[in-house]
């Protein structure tokens, strides 16, 4: 298994659950951050909501399986899912290798872009990390 190294991109945004955010517009992608990936160990499932769903921010909306335990995944703003990561499904593991890229989750037409003003930027989520 190959692990990125540890990073937080600028740009994103960040939820206390470990979970990262790009606004684009009205449509969000979501994902899990390096931190998350690393706690959980080797990811061997992903199951993703399905496209329509309605997802709402602070609540899970997946699950992720890793060789340690089977974890939900918080949606860090609300809206409508209107595309999975397939590739996922075949190569969960994209989620340790690349969590910023290959591994995003679900993308979202979001219902209240405001909802952006609760989470971290990049230093207020290290911060949190003690990084």
């Amino acid at each position: 298994m190959s692990v990125a190294e540890e990073s937080y991109p600028d740009g994103l945004l960040y939820h206390p659950e470990h979970d990262w955010a790009k606004v684009d517009g009205d449509t969000g992608t979501f994902g899990v951050t390096w931190y998350a990936q690393d706690q959980l160990g080797e990811v061997v499932f992903f199951d993703p909501p399905d496209v329509g769903t309605q997802v709402n921010a602070n609540s899970a909306y997946a699950e992720v399986e890793s060789v340690k335990a089977v974890s939900d995944v918080f949606a860090p703003m609300s809206g409508e899912v209107i595309e999975v990561n397939e590739a996922l499904k075949e190569s969960p593991e994209k989620i340790n290798d690349d969590p910023y890229g290959e591994g995003w989750m679900v993308r979202v037409r979001l219902t209240d872009p405001s909802e952006a003003d609760s989470l971290m930027d990049v230093n207020a989520y290290k911060e949190s990390l003690g990084r």
